[in-house]
């Protein structure tokens, strides 16, 4: 009888347990979102909150320095506000007095930001009352097994009890050994999931535009990317953090020798904006990397042109790759097969964007575009594995962090055919 009952136990959990979501949302983890805001590039940390009504603390990291963002955190749900003021070493703490979905204003020299989030705290595992419970009755039963046993010469009645007993302790016993693998039960504050979830929503379409339409050699101008759901054309504005940001935006000259990897700011509901200047007429080549609810990641791409003559000023953040900077290995890749590449740092590097460091690869034509990290080499080295997808030349890029800063280092491969 014992292992009947353990056995249906057995089956009920499987039955009941439903298969984990690809961006189920977690309650005790800390958000980390990369913005790039007046000039500098930082990341910024909404730290975990564990009670509600309580204190929400917002931290910065910049690289290596950031100004001070000036801080507007609003409640959707009852219009709530509270200010505040973060800089690196000094954290904000604001206060939230529900759980649910919040506004997180960022502002410094001219710029904003609107970040979307949403408070959560953990209601603890669902199965919680069953392991209790279970655990309750069972010594309930187990205590009337023996008070019966101890009253009734023929002991049926207790011996069923104390079956009764153990069936619910060794469901209770299952439970914690499967909680694990349990499905979780959604965080106060979680966002309903969608109905048509498993059938996913459509990719992400794209205008890229800049302002002014014509952008001058030297000026400051906005790169815009603005989302659009392909199937309703309504701005989308359901981006999951991907790799601690809400959007990565690489913008080079067609030749390779201006580059930019920037985290662009959510101005309004499927808009995304960030400043930037540059030192050559031409062409320009944008990709945007992103991620939407339920629909995967997405490479982007469009494309602006600058006006006006060429400048001569270096930027201090790039540095040619010198002999023994950079390793590939074998010497002349294959394509479509794995290739080593090694860079050797100046300096020890730090974690950025979740990762030791970074590559970016792209076709001399502009066609291809790929991304892939560093997992964390020790010491003052990044090795990353890339495999070019066909003959041809390539433009790349490594990119790193540091305490004084970040260090990217240009370099060309060459796959012969």
């Amino acid at each position: 009888m014992i292992r009947l009952l353990f056995l249906v136990g057995l089956l009920l959990v499987v039955m009941l347990a439903s298969p984990a979501a690809a961006h189920d949302v977690k309650a005790g983890a800390d958000l980390r979102i990369a913005q790039t805001i007046a000039g500098a590039e930082l990341t910024l940390v909404i730290k975990a909150t564990t009670r509600v009504p309580g204190p929400l603390r917002v931290e910065v990291i910049g690289f290596p320095s950031a100004p001070t963002l000036d801080l507007r955190l609003r409640s959707v749900t009852d219009g709530r506000v509270v200010t505040g003021t973060v800089a690196p070493g000094r954290p904000a703490q604001l206060r939230v007095e529900e759980t649910g979905p919040h506004e997180l204003t960022v502002g410094a020299g001219g710029e904003s930001a609107v970040i979307p989030f949403r408070v959560l705290v953990d209601r603890g595992s669902g199965w919680e009352f069953l392991i209790y419970g279970g655990l309750f009755v069972a010594g309930l039963l187990l205590v009337g097994g023996l008070l019966t046993g101890a009253f009734n010469r023929r002991g049926r009645s207790a011996f069923v009890v104390t079956a009764v007993a153990a069936a619910g302790l060794a469901v209770a016993a299952l439970i914690v050994i499967l909680d694990p693998w349990l499905p979780a039960g959604s965080p106060a504050g979680a966002e309903p999931r969608p109905t048509d979830s498993l059938l996913g929503r459509p990719y992400v379409q794209r205008v890229v535009t800049t302002v002014p339409a014509s952008p001058a050699v030297g000026e400051e101008f906005v790169a815009r990317v603005e989302l659009f759901d392909g199937s309703t054309g309504r701005p989308v504005d359901d981006l999951t953090i991907h790799h601690e940001a809400m959007a990565h935006l690489v913008v080079t000259s067609e030749d390779g020798r201006y580059f930019r990897h920037v985290h662009p700011l959510r101005t309004a509901p499927g808009r995304l904006e960030v400043r930037l200047r540059a030192d050559r007429p031409g062409r320009y080549l944008t990709y945007v990397e992103l991620e939407r609810t339920d629909s995967g990641g997405q490479l982007l791409t469009g494309s602006f042109t600058v006006t006006g003559s060429p400048t001569v000023s270096p930027d201090p953040a790039i540095q040619d790759a010198t002999a023994g900077t950079v390793t590939v290995t074998p010497a002349a890749p294959q394509a479509g097969r794995p290739a080593s590449v090694e860079v050797a740092t100046s300096g020890t590097p730090r974690p950025w964007l979740g990762m030791a460091g970074h590559l970016i690869v792209r076709g001399a034509d502009g066609e291809f575009l790929g991304h892939v990290h560093e997992m964390g080499t020790p010491g003052n080295r990044l090795r990353f594995t890339f495999s070019f997808p066909a003959p041809g030349r390539y433009l790349a890029w490594a990119q790193y962090a540091t305490d004084r800063g970040i260090t990217t280092v240009p370099f060309t491969v060459e796959v012969p055919r």
